[in-house]
């Protein structure tokens, strides 16, 4: 019980920001997790790409922040492998990882 107390009234603890945060950004990676399913043309490349930066500069954030954030450091992380996959993803439907024969030298 008192475990459970001291995590109620700590910093990083679901009475703060620093807790529900993290929670909240769980809905980018089970939003990626489906769309996993769906075609790759549907994928936004433009957006799936802002959303790597955003994950990764909220990772740097989550390091940097005081106390360390490490839930928040692990749901960024995650979303930043779910979105960087999606992007590989919409590359190869629009071409851009084909493997490119070698030209032979004459």
């Amino acid at each position: 019980m008192s475990a459970l107390k001291n995590f109620l009234n700590s910093p990083v603890g679901p009475k703060t920001t620093h807790f529900w945060g993290p929670v909240a950004n769980c809905g980018f990676i089970v939003a990626a997790f489906i769309d996993a399913e769906k075609p790759p043309e549907m994928i936004s490349g433009n957006m799936t790409a802002a959303m790597c930066i955003y994950s990764a500069l909220f990772m740097r954030f989550a390091w940097m922040v005081q106390p360390r954030n490490y839930f928040l450091l692990a749901f960024h992380a995650s979303n930043e492998t779910v979105q960087l996959y999606q992007l590989s993803r919409w590359a190869r439907a629009q071409g851009y990882l084909e493997k490119k024969e070698p030209e032979a030298q004459q």
